[in-house]
């Protein structure tokens, strides 16, 4: 199984689909806690179900359940906290939602979305690594 990632952030509207179409994305998952924000641009949920659809034929899903909580999120972002805090912070939160549970089905062919451009430092990348290491038949691919 193949799970993608991707950020929106500092890409324009037709590279973001342009990767998503050359890739065999099938849906995007948002991982994101807030996927309203004005600040998101074409990557506000709505805009980005319509586009997905109608640009690359992906289906959109929001799963809250691989965000983190606002706090740990705040101390990260706004309080500057250490990336290896959250890091431990989001691990531990993901083990305790049990998401190695979820139905693989959803993940099959998806790409998990979030802000960052680039998944060093963006808990997409955690998500997809913890479910790698849980699951064992995942290639990480980001876009």
């Amino acid at each position: 199984m193949k799970i993608y990632t991707i950020g929106f952030t500092k890409t324009s509207a037709e590279n973001f689909f342009r990767r998503i179409s050359n890739s065999n994305v099938k849906k995007i998952v948002d991982v994101r806690l807030n996927n309203v924000s004005q600040l998101a641009g074409f990557a506000k949920r709505d805009d980005l179900k319509y586009f997905a659809k109608e640009i690359s034929g992906a289906s959109y899903e929001h799963l809250v359940s691989l965000a983190p909580q606002q706090g740990m999120l705040d101390a990260y972002k706004k309080e500057k906290g250490e990336w290896i805090k959250y890091e431990q912070e989001f691990m531990g939160l993901m083990r305790k939602r049990r998401i190695e549970n979820l139905d693989k089905k959803i993940f099959d062919s998806a790409c998990l979305l979030c802000s960052e451009d680039k998944p060093h430092y963006c808990h997409r990348r955690l998500v997809a690594e913890y479910l790698k290491d849980a699951w064992g038949d995942v290639e990480v691919v980001h876009l």
